[in-house]
């Protein structure tokens, strides 16, 4: 009996020593390069010896494939971590990071862990935390798609003849049919997974047609077949990562709590709409009521605030990740979203302090402070408030002003080549542009937001509007797209849930509702009766989402261009544009320039008074934080900031956390506020312009 033990202690022992002599012959060299000073450009390529080839290279990295010995597009100062692995299994790991040279790429490289710590906040998924919700998103079938297709493809593909019968088991590399097409040879198209068959198109059918309005519009119409999986596979990065879909927290924050303020205040959103546009219109304007601007012009500030990039840029995005889908379920949360607004601009106009020079500081700073103080939670109050000023001040700075000034130079720089370069001077004329409007305060800023708001949106919906209309006769394919996308998506897009999730999260980021940003505006208007504004507020995710977002989703999904995969979100939309109206992405360029022009007035004015309430109210502090932003906007349009834009864009989503908090506790006292405004516009006792009537 010992004999055989000291035999298995002498494999053991040799299998060991091979396996070390083995990992010790995996030896792994590196290049590390820095090729310039612009941002997220550096690149690690690796050479291995020893070992049994092929081998495979799993980064740290999702973007670089298994097969890739090189990793570019790396951000520098980040660690990077590698594992080589032979074809018998020896593996050895190594970690490198990538050398900073120029200033911007150290403070991209400080900020990057920031942006990933509050990303790990806002977009913490609670329901995978506790297990009930898988956040894979898996493969019930791998789709066939036709070879030589792509959304830009003018060509007809025809399914000549099938080489598997249907429902036979196939295997990775059977040949299953043959495709003929128009304008080339006819090819064999392969299974690429091993599965049960199921065709999609008939033989002798057209597969893709890009003269069939259906076939342009349909979400997969070039899929010839699919594949069943025996059982579902998870999808997967380019590194071998799974593919996840989660829930974030900062939406579930959002949507919940615009759900429950629609049902606390009776559907506001609709029993309200039409009276809100009364308001609008100014049927009520009291000329001498207290506050500084009136109904419309507080709307178009904070209109002007919401109205940007996201709207061109971001809905692109989240139509090409959830599809065509991803359109119904931004209507539903914009309509959700417009409750919470008037919650938090019925306060913002209650709890304002006018100043003796007329000056009105209003918002979530004062309502959460004097609001709370009012209900014995004076601590708690000064807490949210402040840290809700931080918040504000830091997104000021970064979301309404850096990436405003960055991404509009960009997009110009694209249309108008002569601009490459010189992003300092565009960063200088647009400072002093904005410098004139700012420097006037809310009055200067209301004025020129209602001539530039309405032009600028009035430009957009009729374009949107002249695309629809030429493609007409796509109408009901596209409604069906966006039906059929919402309620059944394909597992690619993350299903219903994944969807739904893009939508929401599209809508929630783009109309800002319970940020609390737009209550700063809304509280210098002039009313006696704080619901009245809050009643002009809840137009705002309306025309935010429900009208320019739905828009922008209608024309990719009318054009088709939701299917483009890989391209830049703005350009997207440009190129959804360009292929109806020619010299429109001319013009679509100079329209993003105003949406980004209109968003930094408004938010130097959230900024400042957030700014204030911290430093003071004096005129002097006023100009010091405009001085501020005004250099921030040169700073923004002319270096390449990456993860830092990214960390001050997320502090505007990290003000709803301090914002919905005292919404929540004070929504009893809106509600009885709301019952008596309606009690006394029923009594007709409220300020009403007169219509003159003519002898």
């Amino acid at each position: 009996m010992v004999y055989p033990m000291k035999n298995y202690l002498l494999l053991c022992l040799t299998l060991f020593a091979f396996a070390v002599n083995a990992q010790q012959g995996l030896r792994v060299n590196e290049a590390v390069m820095n090729p310039s000073d612009i941002i997220n450009d550096g690149a690690i390529e690796l050479q291995v010896l020893g070992g049994t080839p092929p081998y495979t290279y799993k980064w740290s990295n999702q973007e670089t494939p298994l097969s890739s010995n090189k990793a570019v597009g790396l951000t520098e100062g980040i660690e990077y971590s590698v594992t080589v692995t032979d074809s018998k299994g020896v593996s050895v790991t190594k970690s490198y990071k990538v050398k900073t040279q120029a200033i911007t790429e150290v403070f991209n490289g400080v900020m990057t862990p920031a942006v990933g710590a509050l990303g790990s906040v806002l977009f913490w998924d609670p329901f995978a935390a506790i297990g009930i919700y898988d956040p894979i998103a898996y493969a019930d079938v791998k789709l066939v798609a036709t070879p030589g297709w792509s959304a830009s493809v003018e060509d007809r593909f025809v399914l000549k003849k099938w080489l598997k019968p249907e429902g036979a088991q196939v295997k990775k590399g059977d040949e299953i049919a043959v495709v003929s097409r128009d304008n080339g040879a006819d090819e064999t198209v392969v299974a690429t997974v091993n599965g049960e068959l199921k065709y999609l198109v008939q033989e002798g059918k057209a597969i893709y047609n890009f003269e069939n309005a259906e076939h342009v519009i349909a979400q997969g119409a070039h899929f010839l077949a699919e594949i069943k999986y025996d059982e579902p596979r998870p999808l997967l990065h380019p590194n071998g990562d799974p593919v996840t879909k989660p829930i974030p927290f900062i939406v579930i924050w959002l949507v919940f709590g615009a759900l429950f303020f629609t049902i606390r205040m009776g559907f506001i959103n609709i029993r309200g709409f039409r009276h809100s546009l009364d308001l609008a219109k100014g049927k009520y304007d009291d000329p001498n009521a207290p506050g500084q601007v009136t109904h419309f012009q507080a709307l178009a500030t904070a209109v002007s605030g919401t109205v940007g990039l996201g709207n061109i840029a971001g809905v692109a995005v989240a139509v090409s990740v959830g599809g065509a889908g991803a359109t119904f379920w931004m209507i539903v949360c914009g309509l959700l979203g417009m409750s919470s607004k008037f919650v938090e601009c019925t306060l913002g106009v209650k709890y304002r302090n006018i100043l003796p020079d007329g000056r009105v500081f209003g918002g979530p700073m004062n309502y959460l402070r004097y609001g709370l103080e009012k209900r014995n939670m004076n601590g708690l109050g000064k807490v949210l408030a402040s840290v809700f000023a931080v918040l504000a001040i830091g997104a000021s700075f970064g979301g309404g002003n850096m990436f405003q000034a960055n991404q509009s130079f960009e997009q110009l720089a694209g249309q108008f080549p002569v601009l490459t370069g010189n992003g300092f001077w565009f960063g200088i004329v647009t400072a002093i542009l904005v410098g004139v409007v700012i420097i006037g305060g809310i009055r200067s800023i209301a004025k020129v937001t209602e001539r530039i708001v309405p032009l600028m949106a009035g430009i957009y919906v009729l374009a949107a509007l002249v695309v629809i209309i030429m493609n007409i006769q796509n109408l009901g394919a596209a409604f069906g797209a966006i039906y059929d996308g919402a309620f059944s998506p394909s597992a690619l897009k993350g299903g219903v849930i994944g969807v739904l999730v893009v939508g929401f999260q599209r809508a929630a980021f783009s109309n800002e509702a319970g940020v609390g940003s737009a209550a700063i505006a809304h509280s210098a208007a002039k009313t006696n009766h704080p619901p009245s504004e809050g009643f002009v507020a809840l137009l705002e995710p309306f025309i935010d989402t429900v009208v320019v977002c739905t828009l922008t989703a209608l024309v990719l999904v009318f054009t088709g261009m939701h299917e483009v995969e890989g391209m830049a979100g703005a350009q997207l939309t440009s190129d959804a544009f360009g292929s109806q109206i020619s010299w429109f992405p001319y013009v679509l360029g100079i329209a993003v320039f105003l949406f980004a022009f209109s968003t930094m007035i408004s938010w130097s004015y959230y900024g400042m008074r957030a700014w204030t309430y911290l430093f003071g109210k004096s005129t002097k502090s006023e100009m010091t934080y405009k001085l501020f932003f005004l250099v921030f906007i040169v700073i923004g349009a002319s270096v390449s900031l990456g993860a830092v834009l990214d960390f001050s864009d997320m502090m505007i989503l990290a003000m709803s956390f301090p914002n919905i908090i005292g919404l929540y506790i004070m929504s009893g006292e809106v509600k009885a506020d709301l019952a008596n405004y309606w009690q006394k516009l029923k009594a007709n006792e409220l300020f009403k312009k007169q219509k003159v009537v003519k002898d």
